[in-house]
């Protein structure tokens, strides 16, 4: 199995896992909110996917589909255009009330635009320096495994977070 193979079947399975997680989500279940504190579905997945373009873009030296196609607007957010989530409180949280299918439609084209990137790759690929503001450099290695444990990561919060919702009703 190639380098590519292997990171594209990681993030194939964060996509298998965001199509399982809106797959007949209500509009409820998407801005449940266990606690006023807690993270909705609908800004989990806005921010992994936020996340995944913000940091694979940059790797592939590419615009972010955020901006280059126009999901900004779509999804008319009260943010800058740089917002990821990151650091974000229970207000921004709060702010992102969209539908699964604006969700889907940015996932997915950003899951493309990765699985692109991927297809590109070769192991010596790995070792490049995509960030060396951190100590040691992040290389892209290290940045595209940390964007796909992140994205599962919030997929299964985000699975946790609707599985309240849907019992709490």
């Amino acid at each position: 199995m190639t380098v590519s193979a292997l990171l594209t079947d990681a993030f194939d399975r964060v996509q298998q896992g965001v199509h399982a997680l809106l797959d007949g989500i209500d509009e409820k279940a998407l801005v449940h909110r266990p606690d006023p504190e807690a993270n909705t579905v609908a800004w989990l997945v806005w921010h992994l996917t936020r996340v995944q373009d913000d940091h694979v873009a940059a790797a592939a030296g590419a615009a972010q589909r955020w901006t280059a196609s126009g999901w900004e607007e779509r999804f008319a957010l009260p943010f800058p255009s740089d917002a990821t989530g990151y650091g974000q409180g229970a207000d921004e949280v709060g702010a992102v009330r969209t539908g699964a299918g604006l969700l889907l439609g940015y996932y997915d084209e950003v899951h493309a635009a990765t699985a692109g990137f991927l297809a590109g790759l070769a192991d010596g690929d790995l070792g490049r320096v995509v960030d060396d503001a951190w100590d040691p450099p992040v290389t892209l290695a290290v940045r595209l495994v940390s964007v796909v444990a992140d994205d599962l990561e919030h997929v299964g919060q985000a699975a946790y977070v609707r599985g309240l919702a849907e019992r709490a009703r």
